[in-house]
């Protein structure tokens, strides 16, 4: 495993330097996997993918640097993220209904399904979900794992309120790989989950070794995380959503994050590319299509449109699931007893 080079320097404030070289395997071998400007915010620019012909990571490339990424996060949480999934509700199930569900995070069946991938483990007495924004999913897992102890950890004060609200029991706000949360948070966890956000980490290595440093020996890592090889990817282009640039820094191969969980000491117990598939695809794609083209006025005649492609990703799912159009996949990892934290 070749060591994490260092940060490159801010070049504007905003970007840093473009790399030569993956920062995954050190390959020089790339190649430009798309150009897409960021269609949920309409920023200015344009931001590129790059992928290694020798390990197929992808990557942004030049990479937004801390401040940047903090100003688009800042704007997505503000109300765009919630827009966006009122959009794609409001096609299926009508816009009163798609309203509730949203503010509420009402997507119990996702969540659901991911806890039950734990059942067959031993039941954790504490569990971390990193990434929770507002909690939803330990509110759900709740009830599959009623003496399961959830803490929530977040960089936005999104955390902070879903405490208040009783969906977990201890809120940590800020990043996993800050040395002063690690300290608090070492060894603490029999469970440690992370659903899609690697993707949003600089330097996904040191986030795998955070969380395992906040597992207990013996405890279990279950990772989602979008698919790069999904031939929705190059279906799409760039409304593929999970390119979502420019928020998404890294879209990693199952075999790449596989590999790279058994080289930090870990026992693979279960890869999945088929519960972890999330049927809008189609639907996604063809939102931000028509809110980049269309006049705001004009949008809300585009919904029987959207609702028609809504309907079409959940009739095909089952089988896409199957396939290679599956668009996310699922690793379950458990800490090596042997491994120190």
């Amino acid at each position: 495993m070749p060591p994490s080079p260092p940060t490159p320097q801010s070049t504007d404030g905003f970007h840093e330097p473009r790399r030569e070289d993956c920062p995954w395997c050190g390959s020089r071998r790339l190649r430009t996997r798309l150009r897409a400007p960021d269609f949920t915010r309409h920023r200015p620019g344009t931001f590129v993918v790059d992928e290694c012909r020798d390990c197929a990571h992808a990557f942004q490339n030049p990479r937004l640097t801390s401040e940047g990424l903090a100003l688009h996060h800042r704007d997505f949480y503000e109300g765009h993220l919630e827009d966006f999934a009122e959009r794609i509700l409001a096609a299926r199930v009508g816009l009163p209904q798609a309203l509730d569900c949203a503010r509420a995070g009402r997507y119990p069946h996702r969540h659901r399904a991911a806890a039950r991938a734990m059942l067959a483990l031993p039941e954790p007495e504490s569990w971390l979900d990193v990434g929770t924004g507002h909690a939803h999913f330990p509110q759900t897992a709740r009830e599959l794992f009623a003496y399961t102890s959830f803490d929530g950890l977040d960089p936005t004060p999104r955390v902070e309120r879903a405490r208040a609200a009783g969906r977990i029991e201890e809120a940590h706000q800020g990043h996993l790989t800050t040395p002063a949360v690690l300290a608090r948070l070492r060894s603490r966890y029999d469970v440690v989950s992370m659903f899609h956000h690697l993707e949003h980490t600089p330097d996904p290595r040191a986030e795998l070794r955070a969380a395992l440093t906040a597992l207990r020996p013996g405890g279990h890592l279950l990772v989602e995380v979008p698919d790069p090889h999904s031939a929705f990817g190059t279906l799409l282009g760039k409304w593929w959503l999970p390119y979502s640039q420019p928020r998404h820094l890294h879209l990693m191969p199952l075999d790449n994050l596989r590999a790279e969980l058994e080289s930090q000491g870990c026992t693979i117990v279960t890869t999945d590319r088929r519960a972890p598939h999330v049927p809008y695809d189609l639907s996604a794609a063809l939102s931000l299509a028509l809110t980049h083209v269309l006049p705001r006025a004009l949008r809300p005649v585009t919904t029987p449109l959207v609702a028609a492609a809504t309907a079409l990703d959940h009739t095909l799912a089952p089988l896409l699931r199957r396939t290679r159009f599956s668009n996310a996949y699922r690793i379950i990892a458990r800490k090596d007893p042997a491994q120190l934290p």
